[in-house]
């Protein structure tokens, strides 16, 4: 059997990449509206390959399994945030690591290198939303409302991959650890052995879904703290029974997905596998047959047998370079509109030769650095993720 790709249709409620317009029926902060840019001028290509060639091993770029293909052809590296931090820092004789990413990737990979090493973002408005919805001063104030209720000695504060060297660096200074997708369940273990309580941050579908699916705890073990309501709209003793603190922050893409995009996908392709990241909505997680990271899902379709039907839930370029990749099989989007991950898509061709030709000009570009202090203690917190069992 062989399939042939079907992109998602471009309707009015789509979440497309520029541009105007919202979708009502996802979650706040989930706005992607416009037309999908046109191909990139072929001779794009070869200033960007000329430019790459003219650095040699002094450049090192990295991409995410989010972003175009056009950008993707040019990466050394390509993988999840926390893969791409490490290989950078595993590449220490290049002088310049190129992160076609986002924000908060390009500051983990500064913590990770050494000071002789530049890391470039090619676009700095490539930011993630996720990130954004936890600031350092409020989940200060937060610490602060649980320390004046005498359970901020009893709590461990665990913050996803997806967040700022801000907040890595807060929980790094009070004894938490950080984790990725992959390893969530065994961050949390850990924590709950140094506490009775996890403070997590800032995604919370990951956090909840980890806690009840993989942990055994109930919805009610579970709390949400939304920073924009007196003591996060909690009162005393629900924090104080509390089990796990969620942040009220999610991932705009993922956020996307709902249960009926699982009930339409199943009547639709009878037989059809639904696999999901657990960045999803907590109901479309339980209705899903298999959930993972970016790269879990990379893996369960490689090994996946031929003529198998797939229905996956995480960002558009992946889904579609995935099915690309494995014509044998039936690999299709959850959702039948477009998603693109906005901030991600803007590391685009263009902005790519723009940062690679100011390096061969002797300019350094949008460098991100994060200053001495922050990055001493995001790197606590990362090394205690590296160190879990």
């Amino acid at each position: 059997m062989t399939s042939t790709w079907t992109e998602p249709a471009n309707t009015p409620l789509a979440l497309l990449l520029l541009g105007q317009g919202t979708d009502p029926a996802s979650e706040r902060g989930v706005d992607c509206p416009g037309d999908l840019p046109a191909p990139s001028d072929p001779d794009l290509v070869a200033r960007a390959t000329a430019a790459k060639a003219a650095l040699g091993d002094r450049v090192f770029v990295l991409g995410h399994h989010y972003q175009r293909d056009e950008v993707i052809q040019f990466a050394d590296v390509t993988g999840d945030s926390f893969k791409l931090a490490r290989e950078a820092a595993a590449k220490p004789d290049a002088e310049f690591i190129v992160f076609c990413g986002v924000h908060f990737m390009a500051e983990s990979a500064d913590i990770l290198t050494s000071a002789a090493q530049q890391v470039i973002l090619p676009d700095l408005a490539a930011g993630c939303s996720m990130a954004d919805m936890a600031v350092l001063g409020q989940v200060e104030t937060a610490w602060d409302q649980f320390a004046d209720l005498g359970i901020a000695g009893d709590i461990v504060p665990v913050t996803y991959m997806n967040s700022s060297a801000d907040i890595k660096g807060f929980v790094g200074r009070n004894g938490g650890v950080v984790c990725t997708s992959s390893n969530a369940e065994r961050a949390l273990r850990w924590a709950y052995e140094q506490g009775q309580k996890v403070f997590f941050l800032p995604d919370q579908h990951l956090g909840r879904n980890t806690a009840v699916l993989e942990m055994g705890f109930d919805l009610d073990d579970c709390v949400l703290y939304d920073p924009h309501k007196p003591q996060g709209g909690l009162t005393a003793e629900q924090l104080r029974d509390a089990k796990m603190i969620l942040w009220r922050g999610h991932c705009s893409v993922h956020g996307r997905f709902t249960i009926d995009s699982v009930r339409e996908v199943r009547e639709r392709v009878p037989g059809v596998n639904v696999l999901v990241h657990p960045e999803c909505r907590h109901e479309v997680v339980r209705a899903a047959d298999y959930v993972g990271s970016t790269e879990y899902i990379i893996k369960a379709l490689d090994a996946a047998p031929a003529g198998s039907a797939w229905a996956v839930g995480t960002e558009l370029n992946l889904v579609r370079r995935l099915a690309l990749a494995h014509p044998d099989k039936q690999i299709m989007f959850l959702d039948r509109t477009v998603c693109y991950c906005s901030t991600m898509n803007r590391i685009d061709l263009p902005h790519l030769v723009w940062a690679l030709e100011e390096l061969v000009a002797g300019r350094v570009p949008n460098q991100i650095t994060v200053d001495e202090d922050t990055a001493k203690y995001a790197r606590v917190a990362l090394d205690q993720m590296l160190a879990l069992p």
